[in-house]
């Protein structure tokens, strides 16, 4: 029996409706078996601050990087902000590519968006593919996923129910999984 894939995912929105948390929870539903999605809040990670750092790492960072580290693979949905990366977001990944070795190098990812705009944060996802260079995370190529007028396809309790959305997360998770399979032959 295949060992089972587990994958963390966040998002750079620390908003309670956030359609990006909505995206999360939906692709936490539509998983292959053998599969989980551990979903990660942010929020009590501090802002970087060397001075902190060199006091000693913040329990939340260091209990993130375990998460990171522990984890098979990333899932990141995140909201575009002035067409660039949510500063919670960019804190996170900064926080996780501190010291010697860093758990996020060389670790899977696949990053979608969610936005009420007609783009559905493409230009987050360009933004944040440069960052991830930077950090050596192995980000998939395809396929990408925006979920644009997000406003429109999820329901007042945050249910995904737009179906060709469905099967694009389907996909993307299942490439992301197909990823670490691959990396482990």
């Amino acid at each position: 029996m295949d060992k089972k894939i587990n994958i963390i995912g966040f998002t750079g929105s620390l908003r309670r409706n956030s359609y990006n948390k909505m995206a999360l929870n939906a692709a936490k539903e539509l998983l292959p078996e053998g599969v989980t999605l551990e979903i990660e809040d942010l929020s009590s990670i501090p802002f970087f601050n060397e001075d902190i750092e060199a006091e000693g790492i913040p329990k939340a960072v260091a209990d993130f990087k375990n998460k990171i580290a522990e984890a098979d693979a990333i899932l990141i949905s995140t909201p575009e902000y002035n067409y660039s990366i949510p500063p919670v977001l960019k804190n996170a990944l900064d926080w996780a590519s501190r010291g010697i070795d860093t758990p996020v190098n060389g670790k899977p990812l696949a990053i979608m968006s969610a936005s009420p705009s007609m783009l559905g944060g493409a230009r987050v996802q360009y933004h944040l593919r440069q960052v991830c260079v930077g950090l050596n995370l192995m980000v998939l190529n395809k396929p990408e996923v925006f979920i644009t007028y997000a406003n429109k396809k999820f329901d007042e309790e945050g249910k995904l129910i737009d179906d060709y959305t469905k099967n694009v997360i389907t996909k993307l998770v299942q490439a992301l999984v197909d990823k670490v399979k691959d990396s482990k032959q």
